[in-house]
Protein backbone atom coordinates (compact mmCIF):
# COMPACT_ATOMS: atom_id res chain seq x y z
CA UNK A 1 0.00 0.00 0.00
CA UNK A 2 1.24 3.41 -0.78
CA UNK A 3 1.39 6.59 0.97
CA UNK A 4 -1.08 8.31 -0.66
CA UNK A 5 -3.34 5.38 -0.59
CA UNK A 6 -3.06 4.97 2.97
CA UNK A 7 -4.31 8.72 3.46
CA UNK A 8 -6.83 8.09 1.06
CA UNK A 9 -8.30 5.40 3.52
CA UNK A 10 -7.44 7.76 6.41
CA UNK A 11 -9.96 10.44 5.62
CA UNK A 12 -12.27 8.43 5.23
CA UNK A 13 -12.32 7.15 8.35
CA UNK A 14 -11.87 10.94 9.50
CA UNK A 15 -15.08 11.96 7.89
CA UNK A 16 -16.88 8.99 8.81
CA UNK A 17 -15.97 10.08 12.64
CA UNK A 18 -16.95 14.00 11.88
CA UNK A 19 -20.48 12.76 10.30
CA UNK A 20 -21.37 10.32 13.19
CA UNK A 21 -20.78 13.32 15.75
CA UNK A 22 -22.58 15.61 14.06
CA UNK A 23 -25.36 13.30 12.90
CA UNK A 24 -27.78 13.60 16.09
CA UNK A 25 -27.45 17.71 16.50
CA UNK A 26 -28.56 18.17 12.77
CA UNK A 27 -31.57 15.37 13.14
CA UNK A 28 -32.50 17.63 16.26
CA UNK A 29 -32.24 20.72 14.15
CA UNK A 30 -33.86 18.86 11.28
CA UNK A 31 -36.96 17.89 13.53
CA UNK A 32 -37.46 21.02 15.16
CA UNK A 33 -37.76 22.88 11.56
CA UNK A 34 -40.12 20.48 10.84
CA UNK A 35 -38.58 19.47 7.95
CA UNK A 36 -40.42 15.42 7.07
CA UNK A 37 -40.63 13.79 4.64
CA UNK A 38 -43.83 13.59 2.42
CA UNK A 39 -45.08 10.58 0.67
CA UNK A 40 -46.46 9.49 -2.53
CA UNK A 41 -49.99 8.60 -2.64
CA UNK A 42 -49.65 5.44 -4.76
CA UNK A 43 -46.35 3.97 -2.40
CA UNK A 44 -47.34 0.63 -0.29
CA UNK A 45 -48.84 1.53 2.87
CA UNK A 46 -46.11 0.50 5.12
CA UNK A 47 -44.51 3.96 4.02
CA UNK A 48 -46.52 5.58 5.59
CA UNK A 49 -44.55 4.87 8.70
CA UNK A 50 -41.94 7.25 7.81
CA UNK A 51 -44.54 9.87 7.11
CA UNK A 52 -42.71 13.35 8.78
CA UNK A 53 -39.06 11.58 9.07
CA UNK A 54 -36.54 14.24 8.63
CA UNK A 55 -35.51 14.76 4.73
CA UNK A 56 -32.98 16.83 3.37
CA UNK A 57 -30.25 14.19 5.21
CA UNK A 58 -27.90 14.57 2.00
CA UNK A 59 -26.29 17.35 3.76
CA UNK A 60 -24.89 15.34 6.61
CA UNK A 61 -22.50 13.48 4.29
CA UNK A 62 -21.95 16.13 1.69
CA UNK A 63 -20.85 18.92 4.58
CA UNK A 64 -18.20 16.56 5.92
CA UNK A 65 -17.05 15.45 2.39
CA UNK A 66 -16.75 18.59 0.77
CA UNK A 67 -14.77 20.35 4.36
CA UNK A 68 -12.68 17.67 4.57
CA UNK A 69 -11.27 17.55 0.91
CA UNK A 70 -10.58 21.28 1.06
CA UNK A 71 -8.69 21.44 3.93
CA UNK A 72 -6.29 18.65 2.99
CA UNK A 73 -5.84 19.70 -0.23
CA UNK A 74 -5.84 23.28 0.94
CA UNK A 75 -2.02 23.54 0.31
CA UNK A 76 -2.09 21.80 -3.36
CA UNK A 77 -5.79 24.36 -4.25
CA UNK A 78 -3.38 27.28 -3.27
CA UNK A 79 -0.45 26.60 -4.63
CA UNK A 80 -2.54 26.13 -7.99
CA UNK A 81 -1.23 22.60 -8.70
CA UNK A 82 -3.40 21.72 -12.02
CA UNK A 83 -3.96 18.00 -10.54
CA UNK A 84 -4.85 19.49 -6.73
CA UNK A 85 -7.26 22.06 -8.21
CA UNK A 86 -9.18 19.57 -10.52
CA UNK A 87 -10.60 17.38 -7.32
CA UNK A 88 -12.97 21.27 -7.25
CA UNK A 89 -15.17 20.13 -10.06
CA UNK A 90 -16.58 16.81 -8.28
CA UNK A 91 -16.74 18.84 -5.17
CA UNK A 92 -18.47 21.65 -6.92
CA UNK A 93 -20.81 19.32 -9.02
CA UNK A 94 -21.66 17.55 -5.51
CA UNK A 95 -22.44 21.38 -4.19
CA UNK A 96 -24.66 22.33 -7.20
CA UNK A 97 -26.65 19.53 -7.50
CA UNK A 98 -26.95 19.40 -3.66
CA UNK A 99 -28.61 22.66 -4.01
CA UNK A 100 -30.51 21.68 -7.01
CA UNK A 101 -31.88 19.10 -4.59
CA UNK A 102 -32.98 21.30 -1.71
CA UNK A 103 -35.15 23.36 -4.35
CA UNK A 104 -37.01 19.96 -4.98
CA UNK A 105 -37.06 18.78 -1.32
CA UNK A 106 -38.28 22.09 -0.15
CA UNK A 107 -41.12 21.99 -2.58
CA UNK A 108 -41.83 19.12 -1.81
CA UNK A 109 -42.51 19.96 1.51
CA UNK A 110 -44.70 23.14 0.48
CA UNK A 111 -46.64 20.19 -1.30
CA UNK A 112 -47.09 17.90 1.77
CA UNK A 113 -50.26 16.66 0.24
CA UNK A 114 -49.12 15.91 -3.14
CA UNK A 115 -46.03 14.95 -2.03
CA UNK A 116 -43.93 16.35 -5.13
CA UNK A 117 -41.45 18.60 -5.82
CA UNK A 118 -40.07 20.46 -8.77
CA UNK A 119 -41.95 19.95 -12.27
CA UNK A 120 -39.97 17.44 -14.09
CA UNK A 121 -39.59 19.22 -16.78
CA UNK A 122 -38.09 22.10 -14.62
CA UNK A 123 -35.83 19.91 -12.80
CA UNK A 124 -34.70 18.43 -16.02
CA UNK A 125 -34.12 22.03 -17.63
CA UNK A 126 -32.12 22.67 -14.86
CA UNK A 127 -30.04 19.32 -14.51
CA UNK A 128 -29.47 20.06 -18.46
CA UNK A 129 -27.69 23.16 -17.62
CA UNK A 130 -25.36 22.19 -15.19
CA UNK A 131 -24.82 19.57 -16.77
CA UNK A 132 -23.55 21.35 -20.18
CA UNK A 133 -21.49 23.58 -17.91
CA UNK A 134 -19.55 20.28 -16.29
CA UNK A 135 -19.33 18.83 -19.75
CA UNK A 136 -17.22 21.56 -21.24
CA UNK A 137 -15.24 21.73 -17.98
CA UNK A 138 -14.09 18.05 -18.10
CA UNK A 139 -13.41 18.06 -22.05
CA UNK A 140 -11.55 21.63 -22.42
CA UNK A 141 -10.55 22.48 -18.80
CA UNK A 142 -9.41 19.29 -17.30
CA UNK A 143 -8.68 17.62 -20.53
CA UNK A 144 -9.70 14.76 -18.70
CA UNK A 145 -9.30 10.81 -20.34
CA UNK A 146 -12.06 10.27 -22.98
CA UNK A 147 -12.74 6.48 -22.72
CA UNK A 148 -11.31 3.34 -21.77
CA UNK A 149 -12.21 -0.03 -22.90
CA UNK A 150 -11.57 -3.39 -20.94
CA UNK A 151 -8.82 -5.46 -22.81
CA UNK A 152 -7.86 -2.35 -24.86
CA UNK A 153 -5.11 -0.74 -23.73
CA UNK A 154 -4.94 2.50 -25.38
CA UNK A 155 -7.24 5.80 -24.24
CA UNK A 156 -10.00 6.21 -26.97
CA UNK A 157 -10.61 9.95 -28.33
CA UNK A 158 -14.20 11.10 -29.17
CA UNK A 159 -13.65 14.46 -29.97
CA UNK A 160 -16.47 17.06 -28.97
CA UNK A 161 -18.55 14.34 -28.59
CA UNK A 162 -17.07 13.61 -25.57
CA UNK A 163 -19.19 16.35 -24.57
CA UNK A 164 -22.73 15.20 -25.03
CA UNK A 165 -21.85 11.76 -23.45
CA UNK A 166 -20.65 13.62 -20.58
CA UNK A 167 -24.36 15.14 -20.51
CA UNK A 168 -25.74 12.24 -20.59
CA UNK A 169 -24.33 9.94 -18.09
CA UNK A 170 -24.60 13.07 -15.37
CA UNK A 171 -28.46 13.19 -15.86
CA UNK A 172 -28.62 9.05 -15.94
CA UNK A 173 -26.59 9.12 -13.62
CA UNK A 174 -28.33 11.46 -11.40
CA UNK A 175 -32.26 10.37 -11.63
CA UNK A 176 -30.48 6.53 -11.68
CA UNK A 177 -29.74 6.87 -7.93
CA UNK A 178 -32.73 9.38 -7.39
CA UNK A 179 -34.81 5.88 -8.17
CA UNK A 180 -32.53 3.83 -6.03
CA UNK A 181 -33.37 5.90 -3.03
CA UNK A 182 -36.56 4.61 -2.08
CA UNK A 183 -35.36 2.17 0.57
CA UNK A 184 -33.69 3.18 4.30
CA UNK A 185 -30.08 2.25 3.51
CA UNK A 186 -30.21 1.47 -0.47
CA UNK A 187 -28.97 4.22 -1.80
CA UNK A 188 -26.30 4.67 0.82
CA UNK A 189 -24.96 1.54 0.32
CA UNK A 190 -25.24 1.07 -3.42
CA UNK A 191 -22.99 4.76 -3.86
CA UNK A 192 -20.64 3.80 -1.04
CA UNK A 193 -19.96 0.91 -3.40
CA UNK A 194 -19.42 2.52 -6.38
CA UNK A 195 -17.45 5.02 -5.49
CA UNK A 196 -15.07 3.05 -3.28
CA UNK A 197 -14.84 0.91 -6.66
CA UNK A 198 -14.36 3.86 -8.68
CA UNK A 199 -11.69 5.08 -5.53
CA UNK A 200 -9.74 1.64 -6.58
CA UNK A 201 -9.18 2.76 -9.90
CA UNK A 202 -7.87 6.25 -9.38
CA UNK A 203 -5.43 4.77 -7.05
CA UNK A 204 -4.49 1.78 -9.86
CA UNK A 205 -4.53 5.33 -12.57
CA UNK A 206 -2.24 7.38 -10.05
CA UNK A 207 -5.48 9.96 -9.57
CA UNK A 208 -4.13 10.51 -6.18
CA UNK A 209 -6.86 13.40 -5.96
CA UNK A 210 -9.87 11.55 -7.28
CA UNK A 211 -9.19 8.35 -4.90
CA UNK A 212 -8.81 10.71 -2.01
CA UNK A 213 -11.96 12.19 -2.82
CA UNK A 214 -13.93 8.70 -3.37
CA UNK A 215 -12.58 7.60 -0.16
CA UNK A 216 -13.31 10.71 1.76
CA UNK A 217 -16.99 10.55 0.46
CA UNK A 218 -17.24 6.88 0.92
CA UNK A 219 -16.57 7.16 4.81
CA UNK A 220 -19.29 9.98 4.99
CA UNK A 221 -21.28 7.73 3.35
CA UNK A 222 -20.77 5.15 6.18
CA UNK A 223 -21.50 7.91 8.77
CA UNK A 224 -24.82 8.85 7.06
CA UNK A 225 -25.73 4.89 6.85
CA UNK A 226 -25.31 5.05 10.49
CA UNK A 227 -28.25 7.05 10.84
CA UNK A 228 -29.93 5.93 7.25
CA UNK A 229 -29.96 1.81 8.66
CA UNK A 230 -33.84 0.68 9.11
CA UNK A 231 -35.23 2.30 10.80
CA UNK A 232 -33.96 5.26 9.16
CA UNK A 233 -33.43 8.45 11.63
CA UNK A 234 -33.57 10.63 8.55
CA UNK A 235 -33.70 10.62 4.67
CA UNK A 236 -31.13 11.67 2.08
CA UNK A 237 -33.48 13.28 -0.46
CA UNK A 238 -33.11 14.84 -3.19
CA UNK A 239 -30.60 16.61 -1.68
CA UNK A 240 -28.45 13.31 -1.38
CA UNK A 241 -29.38 12.00 -4.10
CA UNK A 242 -28.70 14.20 -7.04
CA UNK A 243 -25.42 15.06 -5.61
CA UNK A 244 -24.43 11.58 -5.49
CA UNK A 245 -25.35 10.92 -8.73
CA UNK A 246 -23.84 13.59 -10.33
CA UNK A 247 -20.35 13.08 -8.22
CA UNK A 248 -20.40 9.27 -9.21
CA UNK A 249 -20.66 10.43 -13.11
CA UNK A 250 -18.11 12.85 -13.12
CA UNK A 251 -15.60 10.50 -11.26
CA UNK A 252 -16.31 8.25 -13.58
CA UNK A 253 -16.03 10.42 -16.61
CA UNK A 254 -12.57 11.55 -14.62
CA UNK A 255 -10.80 7.89 -14.73
CA UNK A 256 -12.36 7.49 -18.59
CA UNK A 257 -13.94 4.58 -17.48
CA UNK A 258 -17.18 5.76 -17.78
CA UNK A 259 -17.99 2.06 -19.58
CA UNK A 260 -18.08 0.49 -16.50
CA UNK A 261 -20.14 2.20 -14.64
CA UNK A 262 -22.75 -0.67 -16.49
CA UNK A 263 -21.02 -2.46 -14.50
CA UNK A 264 -19.97 -0.95 -11.10
CA UNK A 265 -23.70 0.93 -11.10
CA UNK A 266 -25.79 -2.24 -12.21
CA UNK A 267 -28.09 -1.33 -9.39
CA UNK A 268 -29.07 2.45 -10.44
CA UNK A 269 -29.04 1.35 -14.29
CA UNK A 270 -31.33 -2.05 -13.18
CA UNK A 271 -34.12 0.73 -11.05
CA UNK A 272 -33.99 3.23 -13.60
CA UNK A 273 -34.37 0.30 -16.35
CA UNK A 274 -37.60 -0.80 -14.70
CA UNK A 275 -38.99 2.72 -15.06
CA UNK A 276 -38.40 3.08 -18.68
CA UNK A 277 -39.50 -0.20 -19.62
CA UNK A 278 -42.90 -0.03 -17.33
CA UNK A 279 -44.07 3.47 -18.88
CA UNK A 280 -42.99 2.16 -22.13
CA UNK A 281 -44.69 -1.27 -21.73
CA UNK A 282 -47.74 0.56 -20.09
CA UNK A 283 -48.09 2.91 -23.17
CA UNK A 284 -47.69 0.52 -25.57
CA UNK A 285 -50.18 -1.85 -24.42
CA UNK A 286 -53.12 0.29 -23.11
CA UNK A 287 -52.59 -0.08 -19.42
CA UNK A 288 -50.73 -3.66 -18.74
CA UNK A 289 -47.09 -3.83 -16.41
CA UNK A 290 -44.45 -5.91 -16.52
CA UNK A 291 -43.84 -5.30 -13.04
CA UNK A 292 -46.15 -4.75 -9.78
CA UNK A 293 -44.48 -1.48 -9.15
CA UNK A 294 -41.17 0.79 -10.20
CA UNK A 295 -38.40 1.31 -9.51
CA UNK A 296 -38.19 -2.07 -9.30
CA UNK A 297 -37.58 -2.95 -5.06
CA UNK A 298 -41.27 -1.82 -4.99
CA UNK A 299 -41.93 -4.58 -6.99
CA UNK A 300 -39.96 -7.04 -4.71
CA UNK A 301 -41.75 -5.32 -1.82
CA UNK A 302 -44.84 -6.11 -3.17
CA UNK A 303 -43.53 -9.82 -3.91
CA UNK A 304 -43.09 -10.42 -0.13
CA UNK A 305 -39.41 -9.26 0.38
CA UNK A 306 -38.95 -7.48 3.43
CA UNK A 307 -37.04 -4.00 2.80
CA UNK A 308 -33.95 -5.45 4.74
CA UNK A 309 -34.08 -8.43 1.96
CA UNK A 310 -33.72 -5.98 -0.95
CA UNK A 311 -31.05 -3.61 0.31
CA UNK A 312 -28.94 -7.08 1.25
CA UNK A 313 -29.57 -8.64 -1.82
CA UNK A 314 -29.01 -5.43 -3.44
CA UNK A 315 -25.69 -4.66 -2.15
CA UNK A 316 -24.70 -8.45 -2.70
CA UNK A 317 -25.15 -7.44 -6.03
CA UNK A 318 -23.63 -3.79 -6.25
CA UNK A 319 -20.44 -5.55 -4.32
CA UNK A 320 -19.81 -8.20 -6.72
CA UNK A 321 -20.34 -5.93 -9.40
CA UNK A 322 -17.73 -3.36 -8.29
CA UNK A 323 -15.05 -5.90 -7.55
CA UNK A 324 -15.85 -6.82 -11.25
CA UNK A 325 -15.43 -3.40 -12.65
CA UNK A 326 -12.23 -2.90 -10.39
CA UNK A 327 -10.72 -6.18 -12.48
CA UNK A 328 -12.24 -4.96 -16.00
CA UNK A 329 -10.15 -1.70 -15.57
CA UNK A 330 -7.25 -3.43 -15.23
CA UNK A 331 -7.77 -6.02 -18.06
Amino acid sequence: MTDRTAVALLLSAITFVLTVIWGPPLIRTLRALKVGDSIRLELPDSYLAKMGTPTMGGVMFIIPTILVTLVYNAVALLGGQSAGRSILLPIGTMLIFAMLGVVDDWTKLRRKDAGEGLSARNKFLLQLVVSAVIGFGLYEVLDVPRMYIPSINFEIDLGWWHIPIAIFIILSEVNAVNFTDGLDGLSGLIAATAFASYGAIAVLQGQTYVAQFCFTLVGALFGFLWFNAQPAQLIMGDTGSSALGAALAVVALMTGQWPLLLVIGIIPLMEAMSVVLQIAYFKRTGGKRIFKMTPIHHHFQLSGWSDTQIVQRFWLISLLAGLMGVALAVI
